[in-house]
């Protein structure tokens, strides 16, 4: 190449290495170029502040984009009454949403990333303020656009919706409980293949009482499995119930024994 050649090279580095610092978000601490598109689209209206009370675990860089670990940890913040979990740049953004109701705020799950992206958590206090935290995770990508193993499975149709779990003391004297189920979901991504997910989880004490509502999205990783933390006050007469249902209405049920 010539010394001509090089400079202009150089000179197109510098310049797309500016706009992409112009296209970042100084306002996000994430820096994201979509946060304002982000706050728009579920946060239109309301109050909405970074707080580092709300913390988002993740791996700084995913090596399985199907199955990505994420945990919300809320213990330092208090009334929270919804949470919607995010991803910048999913083609899906929205992985899921809860509702805490009688357990700790906190929940953690395995989501599917297309690419690498923040992914954020933002509560919803009980004054109505929606407080937000994050973390990048890069990943190789194509989480959401890869057919799921269960798909082309015929065990998954004789298994769907099949739950499995399990219960751990806390030293508090609290529970932790661990719920899986069996099911693809699918992000309708793929070629030729429908979306399907569970579309909402309720998980309760055996006294009826609700402990937290999940809405799993789309995005949210194939036979989900999730965890949540249930204080000693909500535990009542011992072990938990399970229901819900899927988009196409398939019913899940299930009774889990302390």
């Amino acid at each position: 190449m010539t010394l001509k050649g090089l400079i202009a090279g150089a000179a197109l580095a510098l310049m797309l290495a500016a706009q992409g610092t112009q296209a970042q978000d100084t306002s996000d601490p994430l820096g994201s170029p979509r946060w304002e598109e982000m706050r728009q689209t579920f946060f239109p209206g309301a109050e909405v502040e970074f707080d580092e009370r709300v913390r988002v675990s993740a791996p700084t860089m995913a090596e399985d984009a199907l199955n990505v670990p994420v945990a919300i940890d809320l213990r330092k913040l208090q009334a929270v009454e919804e949470v919607i979990v995010f991803a910048d740049f999913n083609p899906i953004v929205r992985a899921l949403s809860y509702e805490p109701a009688g357990a700790h705020p906190g929940l953690a799950f395995r989501l599917k990333l297309q690419q690498s992206t923040p992914v954020r958590a933002a509560a919803r206090t009980a004054d109505g303020r929606w407080h937000i935290g994050g973390t990048w995770v890069n990943t190789t990508g194509g989480g959401c656009t890869v057919p799921s193993a269960g798909t082309g499975s015929p065990e998954w149709q004789q298994r769907l919706n099949e739950v499995s779990a399990r219960i751990w003391p806390r030293i508090d004297g609290g529970s932790r409980l661990r719920v899986q189920v069996v099911h693809p979901m699918d992000t309708g991504l793929a070629a030729g293949i429908p979306v399907f997910h569970i579309d909402r989880l309720d998980i309760s004490n055996a006294d009826g009482e609700r402990l937290m509502r999940i809405h799993p999205g789309e995005p949210v990783a194939e036979n989900p499995l999730f965890t949540i933390d249930i204080p000693a006050s909500a535990t009542g007469s011992g072990g938990f119930r399970i229901s819900g249902r899927d988009n196409n209405g398939n019913p899940i049920v299930a009774e889990v024994a302390p």
